[in-house]
């Protein structure tokens, strides 16, 4: 079983029209709606079932800017002023600054560093390099031996159990529609250009759709003739009663990381040993991950289980007038890999020996939707008029997740885009441009 959500109330009609449908209940989409709602453009909000039941509630709660792609820091910048936004607006998300602390392991590891202090210059984040004392200074009982590390003490952590819930309410508030258990079962064209979308509780007239659906959306675009790279690896994570010892500062210590929670206990998490189902889009694609394998070659594992028989079976075309794949998986509630998340409790109790045994409460699972240069898919131009994608966030789409929803509405709307979605476009896969693998904790 995944974490506890927040329950949200959901709407009981649907709207006969709409100026924007968003696809998607998760952190990105709710985002979306709510920048919507709040520019007094109309939309619904379609989830196939409940607000962040997936990865949006299953990510680590990190808020940070440290060790971003370069192409992301900008949105991550705009994001920052919408979790800003969200706090003096009421929008209870546990948003806390804490700082983020990544350590280096090798000298690898110090220089993508320094890269990144040096490429995030000109956006004066406040990261900086460390030295071994000040890590014992800003993790008091470290007992490790790292020599450096990349330390912004102004990032911050939210809680992923109530933030996109609690945003998806302040749309409402606003005047968005927000229906859970309400899969789109398909998307309507007319001269080629979005037109509608048929949904498991009816049909809604629209001239724009965004697609926010995660781990799903490579799904739904390709019943669009829609391609998407993207694929999904297995994250392991665990939650623990209360520590009083544990610093507060969220830190990336190698082979796990931890984060506090507003409860008084931590999420923690393996930080290396990833796995890639084996599935086959994964033969697919093959030749755009092949850079992504390499760089992350000892952190990412494949992985032969069930996914690849469910995955082979589910088709990719369907009749709108009965029930879907989208409807028959409500929730994607992958099996927790317990060995890992255990040895990262271990390590974490080695690290910092004054904790004394960590009572875990529980484990869960998520499957991250990833794309080959793990940084996400927003594009309102993807060859279906009307249709904006925002996928693919790669495991950092929570704390960038605000950010991106300004960005998704401005360009779902045809508004002037908050930061430039150049970076983001999905031809970059396909119009011989290099798949580039930058940054990392």
């Amino acid at each position: 079983m995944g974490p506890q959500v927040k329950i949200v109330q959901t709407d009981d009609v649907l709207p006969e029209r709409a100026d924007v449908v968003v696809i998607g209940g998760g952190i990105v989409g709710v985002s979306t709606a709510y920048e919507l709602a709040k520019r007094k453009i109309s939309v619904v909000l379609c989830e196939k079932g409940t607000i962040a039941g997936e990865q949006s509630s299953r990510n680590w709660g990190w808020v940070r800017r440290n060790g971003r792609d370069p192409r992301e820091i900008p949105l991550m910048v705009e994001s920052f002023r919408a979790w800003d936004e969200f706090r003096s607006r009421g929008i209870d998300t546990g948003f806390t600054v804490c700082g983020v602390l990544s350590l280096a392991s090798t000298d690898a590891d110090r220089a993508r560093h320094e890269q990144f202090v040096e490429d995030a210059r000109p956006y004066q984040l406040g990261s900086r390099i460390v030295t071994s004392a000040e890590i014992h200074e800003i993790l008091p009982g470290y007992a490790g031996t790292a020599r450096s590390g990349l330390y912004n003490p102004t990032d911050a952590r939210a809680e992923p159990q109530r933030a996109a819930p609690m945003i998806a309410l302040a749309a409402r508030e606003l005047g968005a529609t927000v229906l859970q258990n309400c899969a789109v079962r398909g998307i309507d064209r007319e001269g080629g250009r979005v037109s509608g979308v048929m949904t498991e509780k009816g049909y809604v007239r629209t001239s724009r759709v965004v697609v926010a659906g995660g781990a799903w959306s490579r799904l739904l675009c390709g019943t669009l003739g829609v391609t998407l790279p993207q694929l999904k690896v297995l994250s392991s994570v665990c939650r623990t009663a209360p520590i009083a010892t544990l610093p507060d500062t969220s830190a990336y210590l190698g082979s796990v990381a931890y984060r506090r929670r507003d409860d008084g206990g931590y999420n923690i998490a393996p930080s290396t040993g990833l796995s890639v189902p084996i599935v086959p889009d994964l033969f697919r694609f093959a030749r755009h991950y092949l850079p992504a394998f390499r760089a992350e070659r000892k952190a990412v594992f494949p992985r032969l289980d069930n996914r690849f028989l469910i995955e082979l079976a589910t088709p990719r075309t369907w009749p709108v007038d009965l029930p879907t794949v989208f409807e028959k998986t409500r929730i994607l509630d992958p099996r927790p890999n317990v060995r890992l998340t255990r040895a990262a409790v271990a390590r974490l109790e080695t690290l910092f020996p004054q904790v004394g045994p960590i009572h875990v409460l529980q484990h869960w699972g998520g499957l991250i939707d990833v794309m080959p240069d793990a940084v996400p898919v927003i594009d309102g131009d993807v060859g279906v008029p009307g249709l904006t994608v925002s996928t693919g966030y790669s495991g950092h789409g929570f704390g960038i997740g605000p950010g991106a929803g300004r960005l998704t509405a401005d360009l779902a709307t045809g508004a002037n885009p908050v930061v430039d979605p150049t970076p983001f476009r999905l031809s970059r896969f396909y119009d011989g441009s290099p798949i580039r693998i930058v940054g990392g904790f």
